[in-house]
């Protein structure tokens, strides 16, 4: 299986499924209602925190798999790994599904603002959860050995028809079965189990075969090797999950459960932002890295200006296209206008905060590709400082739009201030031209079209007319920005040459 076709496989089935989530959110809130939507956000969350107890356990499997199939270990020591892993897993999974299932009550009646749902029923359905999210987990380790594998066609075509069912198949259930959350979430847990036997019966044809009467037993000295690797990988795991979810945590307590389920579909709806740039990042690291082993210094800088330019302007034109028409599109997606006029603010404020995250992020590449991530660990630590209590203090007072303002303002703070100091000190002389001819200059470009552009593009009467004035508005940023950035120019300028030779 050929590298570009794993990762065009691996692409559209991240972009699908995190489609397939958004698009179908509407019709969860047309047959569940908003509160027992805020439950389901509230699953979301409850998710991602689950991750902080990786540990970077996963990473070390892709790894540690993909070392065995290029010869760097045996056999038995492999499987003895899995078997280890596959321990702990289990352990922890117990531990913490079981630990959210004894709280379930106290998260039910004391934490969740809950008006209209049954208290019982809000207990029961977090006590599925619990299960829910202690197998999904678990599934992180198989698919890890998938990965390690590259059977990456394999892996995207099943997470893919999982998100199908998860998404599109529950519909069915809850027209004629019910709309409860009780129904929902014992849906959710009976596909945790299809989805967790289907990666661990396939990750078990791929280990390999070891001698008979020869057994690979839990042996905590097969991790030892690769404890730095993982603890590396875990501590910048655990800072994503505590800048990206603290809010959603304080917020789950202080926000009555609808409006929680407004701040999530507005939270939710402003990530398509780092969707969109995501791919570029991804590209962009591995190349930077393989540049500077290279020794080649000037390809690195060239490769780091070019990608943030690309990301500055799709990111750019999506997030202050988001932003401008936040209300417009949350009525025409969902035609609920309480909820777009709840959500838009929210909406506007993430959206330009992820625009301004997914360019700061470059700083990040830079160190990955120097080898050195001191200065990124001492950032990250830095923001979350600030962060955790102004989300609790703004949350608490302003709520939801409170959050937004943090998230916007903190994240252009560390743009300004961080990321400074760490071009000084990984290239001298970039930032002065990085900032303001790779950032600012095309940041103003998509600014000032979009100004224009909002105040005399005459607004359509019936949905899909605004629909379509909207995605040409943002066209049009994506064009403005575009002929602003020097690596666009240059590229279309050489395209014209060979044309009119």
């Amino acid at each position: 299986m050929s590298f570009k076709r794993n990762v065009l496989v691996s692409y559209v089935s991240q972009i699908y499924v995190t489609l397939i989530g958004i698009v179908m959110l509407p019709m969860y809130l047309t047959y569940m209602g908003a509160e027992a939507y805020g439950l389901v956000g509230f699953f979301a969350m409850l998710q991602a925190w689950f991750n902080l107890l990786d540990m970077g356990l996963t990473p070390t499997m892709v790894r540690e798999t993909s070392r065995f199939n290029a010869g760097g270990s045996s056999a038995l020591n492999y499987r003895g790994l899995v078997r280890t892993l596959e321990g702990i897993f289990v352990v922890i999974a117990l531990a913490g599904g079981g630990g959210l299932f004894g709280f379930s009550g106290y998260i039910a009646t004391d934490w969740l603002k809950v008006a209209h749902l049954p208290l019982v029923e809000v207990e029961t359905s977090i006590e599925l959860m619990a299960a829910t999210v202690a197998l999904r987990w678990v599934c992180g380790l198989y698919r890890s050995i998938i990965s390690g594998s590259e059977r990456l066609v394999w892996i995207g075509v099943f997470n893919a028809s999982i998100a199908s069912l998860r998404f599109v198949g529950v519909l069915p259930v809850l027209i004629y079965v019910g709309s409860t959350p009780i129904v929902f979430f014992s849906y959710q847990l009976l596909l945790g189990v299809v989805e967790v036997l289907g990666v661990y019966l396939y990750s078990k044809q791929l280990l390999p075969k070891i001698p008979n009467g020869v057994r690979a037993y839990i042996s905590f000295a097969s991790i030892k090797p690769t404890l730095k690797f993982s603890l590396t990988i875990a501590f910048t795991a655990s800072v994503w999950v505590l800048v990206t979810q603290t809010d959603k945590l304080i917020l789950s307590k202080l926000l009555p459960l609808a409006e929680y389920g407004y701040f999530t579909i507005a939270v939710l709806v402003a990530s398509g932002v780092m969707m969109v740039s995501g791919p570029v990042s991804s590209a962009a690291m591995p190349r930077m890295a393989n540049l500077d082993a290279a020794g080649d210094h000037e390809g690195l800088i060239r490769i780091y200006r070019q990608s943030t330019q690309l990301v500055a302007v799709v990111s750019g034109s999506v997030s202050v296209t988001l932003a401008m028409y936040a209300e417009h599109l949350l009525f025409i997606w969902t035609s609920n206008l309480q909820l777009a006029q709840h959500a838009a603010p929210i909406l506007a404020l993430y959206s330009i905060g992820n625009g301004i995250l997914a360019v700061s992020g470059f700083a990040y590449y830079l160190q990955f590709a120097k080898g050195n991530l001191r200065l990124h660990w001492i950032g990250s630590m830095g923001f979350l400082i600030l962060f955790i209590p102004a989300i609790a203090w703004s949350a608490n007072h302003y709520g939801g739009v409170g959050a937004g303002y943090v998230w916007l303002i903190l994240n252009l703070i560390y743009l300004i201030a961080w990321v400074p100091l760490v071009h000084h000190r990984v290239a001298p002389s970039l930032h002065k031209l990085w900032f303001f001819n790779d950032v600012i200059l095309i940041w103003s470009s998509i600014a000032f079209a979009g100004s224009v552009l909002y105040y005399t593009v005459p607004r359509s009467q019936s949905r899909f007319g605004l629909l379509t004035e909207i995605l040409l508005v943002g066209i049009g940023l994506l064009f403005a920005g575009a002929m602003s950035a020097s690596f666009f120019k240059s590229y279309f300028k050489s395209k014209f040459n060979k044309v009119v030779r």
